[in-house]
């Protein structure tokens, strides 16, 4: 008899199953979304949702630094309810709530019962990365859950063989295309694991080729957009390199990485690639441990985000999950009780830590940032501070150019957030705004015949250099905010221009 390492075509009329865990899930799924609501609801606008909304304002095929999916989303969010920061998180609040279900569902599908499958639900929102960056709408709340979406859909394949799972799993690619770029190297890394590891006929299925025609063609005018830009979104990746060296560079990614799953969730999660890679029930899937191994090789080498692996933690817990219960129950007597007990400790502490986490804090009681890194490390909390106090002192300084010179002046910022921020809140009261920062500084150059500037926070040299009166109008120094952004800045009247801006503001552009 000849045998051979492909898994035979499987039966799929029959649902062998578990039980699915409803109860358990609905009421983790239920916390989970009481403690995002909440979360949405407080402060203000994050930095990069007033970006998208400015984003949105100059609807583009393509941007800077990401895709068209969110600037849509969030033109939309605020069409329906404008100036609503909370209705603008819905979306993200109702994805990450989606992720905690889908990774439930996973631990099923890999052939774990209601425990396995509470496990995984738990796991995954008790990591206060994993669930608290659902509260505000980014890049990346949006791209973890579209991945989470994809690797269900390709374990389900595996289970089943219905190739309609993969051209499925292709159009959430295509979406998550608009979104990031980072989807391909899951894509690469599952194509090598699984003809080194099996399923070799995953990548001879016609659908899933179909599916990869369907996604190339989705993504033609976001690549027409940017090789007509010279490519400013690969640009970002040496920025982003960059920015990793606050958090400690390629030498803390792998330990980092691990840390953003949580207390529990860091258990199951390498609990996870030890099962996928070693249990024999979780053989046709180990690929997907592989690839994870792969994806940290890659992000680890092109010094990606730690985060940028965070996609696949929704599978690796769903299968931590299964091995865990697997193996607690293999054992007998005082040892099961400790694992047991210690799961328990886990999760409540982990649960503690994700409430302790939450934006609970009235904003009077938030100290502000020691120093640049300690902002940077915690820009989800400082970077929803100071909007008001900018907008009012960039207004205050408007209003003190003489009504001739108002008529033709201009605003520019140093940064995006600071250029979206005037747009969201004073855009009907102030005149045109611009900055040469990441993607707002393909919005437009000012006009040449702006001669008049309210410059917010830009380099005084450079300001001397292209005009000939500059002065010093307002400042802004919230008590909490981001540094150079609402806190330590200064706004500048100048006049006078010495060069054209289409020759200036090429060089002023920068990610």
């Amino acid at each position: 008899m000849t045998h051979t390492a492909e898994r035979p075509e499987l039966d799929t009329g029959a649902d062998l199953r578990p039980p699915l865990a409803t109860s358990g899930i609905t009421v983790v799924a239920a916390i989970s979304a009481a403690v995002l609501l909440f979360s949405a609801s407080r402060y203000d606008y994050f930095g990069d949702e007033l970006y998208f909304l400015a984003a949105g304002r100059h609807p583009s095929f393509g941007y800077a630094d990401q895709g068209p999916v969110l600037p849509m989303l969030a033109r939309l969010m605020d069409i329906l309810a404008p100036g609503s920061f909370f209705v603008l998180r819905l979306p993200a609040v109702l994805l990450t709530v989606l992720a905690i279900v889908l990774t439930a569902l996973i631990a099923r599908e890999l052939g774990g019962g209601r425990a396995a499958q509470l496990v995984a639900a738990i796991a995954y929102a008790t990591s206060p990365f994993l669930l608290l960056q659902g509260k505000m709408l980014t890049t990346n709340a949006v791209d973890t859950v579209l991945w989470v979406i994809i690797t269900w859909l390709v374990v389900r394949w595996v289970r089943t063989r219905r190739d309609g799972l993969l051209l499925c799993a292709a159009l959430v690619t295509a979406v998550d295309m608009q979104v990031k770029w980072l989807i391909p190297f899951f894509w690469i890394g599952v194509a090598v694991t699984s003809l080194v590891f099996g399923p070799r006929e995953l990548v001879r299925r016609p659908l899933l080729w179909l599916g990869g025609a369907i996604v190339v063609l989705a993504t033609v005018p976001t690549l027409i957009w940017q090789a007509e830009h010279d490519w400013p979104q690969l640009a970002m990746g040496e920025v982003i390199s960059g920015e990793q060296g606050v958090l400690g560079g390629r030498l803390m990614f792998v330990p980092l990485a691990v840390l953003t799953a949580g207390y529990l969730g860091a258990v199951v999660l390498l609990y996870g690639v030890w099962a996928l890679l070693r249990n024999a029930s979780l053989r046709p899937y180990r690929f997907l441990g592989w690839t994870l191994l792969v994806l940290v090789a890659i992000f680890l080498t092109i010094g990606g985000r730690i985060y940028y692996v965070a996609g696949m933690y929704g599978v690796v817990l769903a299968a931590g999950a299964v091995g865990l219960v697997e193996l607690v129950r293999g054992l007998r007597g005082i040892g099961r009780r400790v694992c047991t007990g210690a799961g328990v400790v886990l999760a409540l502490a982990a649960t503690g830590f994700v409430l302790w986490a939450t934006p609970w804090r009235d904003a009077s009681t938030i100290e502000p940032p020691a120093d640049d890194a300690e902002a940077t490390i915690n820009i989800g909390v400082y970077g929803e501070f100071g909007w008001p106090e900018l907008t009012d002192a960039v207004e205050r300084s408007y209003d003190t150019l003489p009504p001739p010179q108002r008529s033709g002046a201009v605003i520019v910022t140093d940064t995006y957030w600071q250029a979206s921020a005037l747009d969201q809140f004073a855009r009907d009261r102030l005149p045109p705004i611009y900055s040469p920062s990441r993607g707002y500084g393909y919005f437009g150059a000012p006009p040449d015949a702006a001669t008049v500037v309210i410059a917010v926070a830009m380099n005084e040299a450079f300001l001397r250099w292209d005009f000939e009166r500059v002065e010093p109008v307002g400042k802004v120094d919230s008590r909490i905010g981001y540094p150079g952004n609402t806190q330590e800045v200064v706004i500048w009247k100048c006049a006078g221009l010495r060069h054209p801006w289409s020759q200036v503001w090429p060089a002023l552009m920068h990610l």
